[in-house]
């Protein structure tokens, strides 16, 4: 299958993908909204009637959070090659500064399908779904486990759920604002060149065979010269 879609967009992630991204993020989110309507019935009132009442809504969320569980597995298998961590990871965190505050228009060269801020982002997310998962059985089935391991699941729950929602909400601002183009590679599947060369340099070179900084520079020439001519 060819990587370029059209003139000007590469394929970045195929239909698979982008079905196990959208089943994590609804399950995802309808995990969070069922147990926020449990841990506070008072105050997310709106919740529990919407889920059908609040034993409803307790029979829900589990079946809720097994659908996330199995979908993020899912993706973790999808992704564990390029999430694996190299030696030129450990080279970007050296510049985490300068990408956080912008001070850098292009990634360095060695940047390919992730950077080491998204591995260590995914990572991150895999250890809290593993706790929220684990957590979860002591509290689906009480009887079975002691009122200590409970009470403990309870606290560990609520912990891996609330990094989960953290990352969620900087996930969605640096899918959106914070890098424009990149929503749509879960969307369509698709990118324009000039964000593969701007955001993932050795994944550019890699799928098009091009010179990521050349084809960078003869963009701006171009630039340049439109703006000369108007």
């Amino acid at each position: 299958m060819s990587t370029v879609v059209h003139t000007g967009e590469l394929l970045r992630h195929p239909v698979y993908t982008r079905v196990l991204h959208w089943s994590v993020a609804i399950f995802f989110i309808l995990s969070l909204l069922s147990g926020f309507a449990i841990y506070s019935p008072w105050l997310f009132h709106g919740l529990t009637a919407i889920l059908g009442g609040g034993p409803m809504t307790r029979l829900l969320h589990p079946w809720f959070s097994l659908g996330f569980v199995i979908s993020f597995a899912l993706q973790i298998l999808n992704w564990i090659e390029p999430m694996t961590w190299t030696a030129d990871d450990r080279r970007w965190l050296r510049r985490l500064k300068a990408y956080v505050s912008n001070e850098e228009t292009l990634e360095p060269e060695y940047v390919d399908f992730f950077n080491a801020g998204q591995k260590l982002y995914f990572w991150a997310i895999v250890v809290s779904a593993l706790v929220f998962f684990v957590s979860g059985i002591p509290m689906w089935f009480p009887r079975t486990f002691g009122r200590t391991v409970v009470a403990i699941s309870y606290v560990l729950h609520d912990l891996a759920a609330l990094v989960m929602l953290i990352g969620f909400i900087i996930h969605v601002y640096e899918g959106t604002a914070a890098q424009p183009g990149t929503f749509t590679s879960m969307t369509r599947g698709t990118v324009e060149k000039r964000w593969a060369w701007t955001h993932h340099p050795a994944w550019y070179r890699r799928v098009t065979g091009r010179d990521p900084r050349a084809d960078y520079e003869q963009a701006l020439r171009r630039l340049a010269e439109r703006r000369r001519d108007a």
